[in-house]
């Protein structure tokens, strides 16, 4: 999928995280590239997040009832009558054409990206007004949906008693658009926003991006500290002097245990190396492309030379950190992997797009066949005829 046209830097300037933007069907050639139906059998699979959304009463308080699934292909049959949701977390892991989709978005950053929700309703059916903490794009697949958005919302905004939805207590739209096949509408974070099929058959995807909050971030990477530091790493004061008043905690041991903390805390090549594997661990890592035997490096040169594409596990993360000049560390599905010369290239490559073909001269290179044969032993790469 790719877009006509579409002036990235003046949306990153104007409207990245700032205000909302409803861009008409910016495609070549849009075609929708999910059947309801393999939705729905999606969601009635073991192993797949899915939601299904009934709006069952006129009070907002009762309104809406969720099941998780997965959900009994016979369940669907009984809601021919209800205004009702079903949404489906990471589709682009399923289905490769859900997945192109990511494609024209890649000017955000990989380790942004989270992945791509597959909502189809019938007339009337939403998930009722609320506000999310990251940003979204909504493209219009298939049918017709209202999209209302209001003001900007935070952790102070009332919300409905629910146990499984975050839905406003009051919102008031500001602007709405209908939108048809094709079009996208961008919402930035805590932006309320409400959207209401019209008619049947309505389909839309959510390309949602990824942002750790500061709780989230502390957490992870303290747990990482304590798991790699020496009980021997304590307080000293070989510079101690009587104090006037021995109750006093002195502002000097004050400086000094907090430089204990920083020194291990605020080192940027420990953080750089713990998020990187941190951001890169698979949300969904049952999709598993890992081979039934380890790979010879013989069978990759022989694919290689017969110029098979390599393509990445849909549900694999791939990011990297330059470390300096010629050298980076590669970061793939919670692994790291230091890579200089040309090992380094390749793995800017990997980072790069999700299907690409070798040249020979790079195949020959003994560590970039070595890294390969990781790579695709740990299922984050394959053939493409294999995958």
């Amino acid at each position: 999928m790719q877009f006509r046209e579409f002036d990235i830097e003046g949306f990153l300037r104007d409207y990245w995280q700032r205000r909302p933007l409803l861009i008409r069907n910016p495609w070549v050639d849009w075609r929708n590239p999910l059947d309801p139906d393999e939705l729905a059998g999606l969601a009635c699979e073991d192993g797949i997040e899915a939601r299904l959304i009934e709006q069952t009463s006129a009070q907002p308080q009762r309104a809406w009832n969720v099941e998780h699934g997965p959900l009994p292909e016979s369940r669907f049959d009984a809601l021919e009558k209800q205004r009702w949701t079903l949404l489906v977390q990471a589709v682009d892991h399923h289905v490769p054409d859900v997945a192109a989709l990511i494609t024209p978005f890649r000017f955000i950053p990989n380790w942004r990206i989270d992945d791509v929700m597959v909502s189809y309703a019938k007339d009337g059916g939403g998930v009722g007004p609320h506000f999310d903490h990251y940003d979204v794009f909504l493209i219009q697949g298939a049918g017709r949906r209202l999209w209302q958005v209001g003001p900007m919302c935070d952790s102070s905004t009332e919300l409905l008693p629910h146990d499984d939805l975050r839905l406003l207590a009051d919102f008031e739209a500001s602007e709405e658009w209908i939108l048809e096949p094709g079009d996208i509408l961008y919402v930035p974070p805590g932006i309320a926003h409400n959207g209401v099929a019209i008619g049947d058959d309505c389909m839309t995807y959510s390309i949602g991006f990824r942002a750790p909050s500061s709780s989230e971030l502390i957490a992870h990477y303290c747990d990482e500290m304590l798991d790699n530091l020496q009980d021997d790493y304590r307080y000293s004061d070989p510079d101690l002097k009587v104090q006037a008043n021995q109750g006093e905690i002195t502002s000097a041991a004050i400086a000094r245990l907090k430089d204990m903390i920083a020194e291990k805390m605020l080192d940027s090549a420990a953080f750089a190396s713990w998020f990187g594997r941190y951001s890169t661990t698979p949300k969904y890592p049952d999709i598993d492309w890992q081979p039934e035997e380890p790979v010879e490096i013989e069978a990759l040169q022989s694919g290689i030379a017969s110029e098979l594409p390599m393509r990445r596990n849909p549900a694999s993360r791939f990011s990297f950190f330059r470390q300096g000049a010629g050298s980076v560390l590669l970061f793939v599905d919670g692994q790291s992997f230091e890579c200089s010369a040309e090992v380094a290239a390749f793995a800017e490559l990997l980072c790069s797009t999700d299907c690409f073909t070798l040249d020979r001269g790079t195949a020959a290179s003994r560590p970039v066949l070595e890294l390969l044969r990781t790579l695709f032993d740990q299922g984050s790469l394959a053939f493409e005829y294999e995958a």
